[in-house]
């Protein structure tokens, strides 16, 4: 007898793949025909930085999206920290996840339950919660997503393949640049339908969900505001260093859009050629405090500037991880990302595979 209510875990070959995404975009499409479904994620992470308070707000943001009731908010099955993980390997933690994984979705109804999966395929081995285990307990079928970084990722698939065998339904390959869509179409894609690994979407890149609010970036640059405060959710596309002579700056600063220019607080030069171009926000420094005339013009602008007591270096390094790392917490993110499913994900055929 066909169960009534089916699992679809949307699991990834590595962090930040586009889960959360993935999951908004499908969740639309099966709205608009009427499908009832649930979201719940059974791991939360909260290594790499991330605080609890983080992944329950995550939580909240997708079922408010998806309009779910409150009564179907459920924090993660179990959290992994430091802490969680020293208690499990010294034996002070002998519970049984997979058997609590039932009760623990039980509340969910609807036609359809979408399972946010684990980071990577083995994360949450050490409790029984890895994404095989996850789909092999409730019998889910797993819609793997991949960020494009190269053609090898035909090898990260053909391993997922062999990891997951039958519960793997099909693939979507995240993050394409322009100039590798032609590629991946013609030879990525038959190849891995070839191998039996079905590839029910390719979305290309979009600047747009790569972006990162200047609020962020104050946050993880510990930054001071120096001015506009109130224009902290400019979002942020690109990164451009300001480290050359005003003319090479120029034409520079004009190839970006939508950019967070970091450079020296004491080059007053820069910081007024990049608020003449398509500048969010100016990141100064070495602590330096900018220019009168520099603060004057970006009040004008309404562009926030920072002042960080960082080298040029370490500030790149964390703007570069944060540009990596972006939520989808912004309602224009969420308008995108159910633009790119319903242009390029092949729903249809999801709906036609699931068991």
């Amino acid at each position: 007898m066909e169960k009534a209510v089916k699992y679809l875990a949307i699991g990834s070959t590595e962090s930040y793949s586009g889960k959360s995404a993935t999951i908004l975009g499908i969740a639309h499409q099966l709205q608009q025909k009427g499908l009832e479904i649930a979201y719940r994620k059974p791991l939360g992470t909260y290594l790499n930085g991330i605080r609890s308070d983080e992944v329950e707000e995550d939580i909240q943001f997708m079922n408010n999206i998806l309009n779910l009731p409150e009564a179907q908010v459920k924090c993660p099955l179990l959290c992994l920290d430091a802490e969680t993980i020293e208690k499990r390997l010294r034996g002070d933690d002998s519970t049984n996840y997979r058997q609590s994984l039932k009760a623990y979705l039980e509340p969910a109804g609807g036609d359809l339950i979408l399972l946010e999966g684990p980071g990577t395929l083995c994360e949450g081995s050490l409790f029984d919660l890895s994404l095989l285990d996850i789909a092999t307990e409730i019998d889910a079928s797993v819609l793997l997503v991949a960020r494009f970084h190269s053609i090898l990722i035909v090898e990260t698939l053909l391993s997922a393949k062999q990891h997951l065998g039958d519960c793997l339904l099909g693939v979507l390959i995240n993050d394409i640049s322009t100039d590798q869509i032609q590629v991946v179409e013609s030879t990525v894609r038959p190849f891995l339908e070839q191998q039996g690994i079905p590839v029910l979407g390719l979305l290309p890149r979009s600047e747009l969900l790569r972006s990162v609010t200047v609020r962020e970036l104050v946050n993880q640059l510990q930054a001071e505001v120096l001015c506009r405060p109130d224009r902290l959710d400019l979002m942020v596309e690109s990164l451009k260093i300001g480290a050359m002579n005003v003319n090479a700056a120029l034409k520079y600063f004009r190839r970006g859009t939508n950019m967070a220019v970091v450079t020296g607080g004491d080059r007053a030069d820069i910081q007024m050629t990049a608020l003449e171009t398509s500048t969010h926000c100016l990141i100064l420094t070495g602590h330096i405090p900018p220019q009168s005339f520099v603060l004057n013009r970006a009040e004008e602008l309404e562009i926030p500037i920072l002042s960080v007591d960082l080298d040029t270096l370490s500030t790149v390094e964390i703007i570069d991880r944060a540009f990596g790392q972006v939520q989808l917490h912004e309602p224009i993110k969420v308008q995108c990302i159910q633009q790119l499913m319903a242009e390029h994900f092949d729903l249809d055929r999801l709906m036609n595979l699931l068991k």
